[in-house]
């Protein structure tokens, strides 16, 4: 007898869409979690002192509340207690001699602000967001629908139709660029450049990643019509809604439940999973792994025959670099030197353009960059109840740390030979940034209660998923991205072995809260 229609391993936020919306269908969603508390990604603790809540990795929803599944999803989330704080100043940059620039939800202000900037700005970012406003369909039909299927075979010869050859590869050409190129060609100001530069590293690319420059446009788009929206009370509350909804329809999430392999029948076909325990657990019509190409095919399928290609496939999977994460209590809030930053929900603090290139390119040839982009959120400005009354906290997001460090690229921190991250070093690279926070915070050091680190060493012990401390399930360039993610040979979510389905961030769309991958596959299941 059947424990469940579905078994999901993994409960990020792309196995809880999944379950969700398989619920929904009718069917029993079995949501099962290695790690004692459910979230992947979400989690919300005491990290610092009692009573400051902290986002410990995933924090902004943007990707979310414009998101298909959350348009599917989201009234029955609000009825199990999912709730957003907002503002109307969803980002901001400070450069070293704090000069700050801020985008808002506002188009008018924007122009304005942007304009001040310099003369040519101000409509350049008019031009650029009203450009892509009309290829908007398009570019969330390929970023976000099934690649392999009709609907996007038939969506492409629209656009082939209405543009005609040459416009189609116009589209594409421009859509290629680098947003070093981008930057450079559209905006005239190094803090408009800087002002976007650093949202490529969301994206687990750089500033000369090809189509990175696509991907600041959508950025730019969806903060400025949405916002950088956190759940009021902390990323947890959203899991906490997800486990109400699948418990009412049926479905059931358990933790401390560590998947060890995926059963196969006598003529191959994935019938439920065997945990670490010995425990056999049966699904009726498949199994959905959100998990990392390593622990799916090389874990959970070791010892089982497969192709080739996918064997060779998953020997080249590529992780992208790591992060690191600094959670600081506060007793009052920041007080920046720089104008306009009070209600900012993400500040990135970077030298500009440059130094976001240079930090990333120090980053991935495995060194401690000397001059980090340091991102700074600031959840109490947008949701007070994360700290006790008249206090505050910060979120702290470092995109540029290498997975395995060979030495540190101001030449102040020791390293040792077998290059691990350890406390002193994650300590050491920490004060770096607290240095630079001096210079923009004025009462940095009499507000400061406690910090905790995580360097990227310790992000993979919480979730086996972070290869490396890597938040986006592998390196995001081209080569492995759309129709190549995870494997060159990869068709949509299926795998080699039949019921057997692969999403998560490593999988198409790719990483964010977006759930796209849990959404695509449960809308195409029955």
């Amino acid at each position: 007898m059947a424990d469940a229609d579905y078994i999901v391993v993994g409960s990020g936020i792309n196995a809880l869409v999944a379950a969700a919306m398989l619920g929904k269908k009718g069917n029993k969603a079995l949501v099962l979690e290695r790690e004692a508390v459910a979230g992947g990604c979400l989690r919300t603790e005491e990290i610092t002192v009692p009573g400051f809540r902290h986002d410990v990795m995933a924090t902004t929803f943007v990707l979310f509340i414009t998101s298909p599944a959350y348009a599917a999803l989201g009234p029955d989330l609000a009825r199990h207690g999912l709730e957003f704080c907002h503002t109307d100043a969803p980002t901001a940059v400070v450069l070293p001699d704090n000069t700050s620039l801020v985008l808002s939800t506002d188009r008018a202000r924007n122009l304005k602000t942007f304009g001040a900037t310099d003369a040519m700005d101000g409509p350049a970012f008019q031009r650029e967001m009203d450009r892509f406003g009309g290829d908007m369909g398009f570019v969330f039909g390929l970023l976000g629908g099934r690649l392999w299927s009709v609907d996007t075979l038939r969506m492409i010869g629209k656009e082939l139709w209405k543009r005609g050859p040459r416009g189609l590869a116009n589209f594409a050409g421009e859509a290629l660029t680098p947003a070093r190129a981008y930057l450079e060609t559209r905006y005239r100001s190094e803090a408009m450049r800087a002002l976007f530069a650093p949202w490529v590293l969301h994206c687990g690319l750089n500033p000369d990643s090809t189509y990175s420059g696509q991907m600041l446009k959508v950025i730019g788009f969806a903060l400025e019509a949405a916002g950088a929206p956190i759940v009021k009370g902390g990323a947890a509350n959203a899991v906490k809604a997800f486990s109400g909804l699948i418990a009412e329809q049926r479905g059931e999430i358990r933790t401390g439940s560590d998947v060890a392999s995926v059963v196969l029948d006598g003529k191959g076909n994935a019938t439920g999973v065997t945990l670490a325990d010995g425990t056999t657990l049966r699904a009726r019509k498949g199994v959905i792994c959100s998990v990392a190409p390593g622990q799916l095919y090389d874990r959970f399928l070791a010892g089982q025959p497969k192709p080739a290609e996918v064997s060779e496939g998953v020997a080249n999977f590529r992780y992208g670099k790591g992060d690191m994460q600094i959670h600081y209590a506060l007793r009052e809030p920041p007080q920046w030197i720089a104008q306009g930053l009070e209600k900012a929900a993400l500040i990135h603090l970077t030298p500009g353009l440059d130094g976001v290139s240079k930090a990333s390119n120090e980053a991935e040839r495995g060194m401690l960059p000397a001059v980090p982009t340091i991102c700074v959120g600031q959840p109490t400005a947008l949701d007070p109840s994360r700290a006790p009354e008249g206090q505050a906290i910060l979120w702290l997001q470092l995109p540029e740390a290498p997975r395995h460090i060979k030495g540190d690229a101001a030449g102040e921190i020791d390293i040792g030979a077998d290059g691990k991250w350890t406390e002193a070093i994650r300590e050491s690279y920490a004060d770096r940034i607290e240095a630079i926070l001096r210079q923009h915070i004025a009462n940095f050091d009499t507000a400061v209660i406690k910090r905790t680190c995580y360097s990227p060493a310790n992000l993979e012990r919480m979730n086996i998923n972070l290869v490396g401390g890597d938040p986006y399930g592998g390196y995001c360039g081209i080569d492995q991205f759309f129709v190549w993610r995870p494997l060159k040979t990869s068709v949509n979510h299926t795998t080699h072995v039949r019921n057997l389905y692969h999403i998560g961030a490593a999988s198409h769309p790719g990483p964010g809260l977006g759930g796209g991958s849990g959404f695509l596959l449960a809308k195409a299941l029955r």
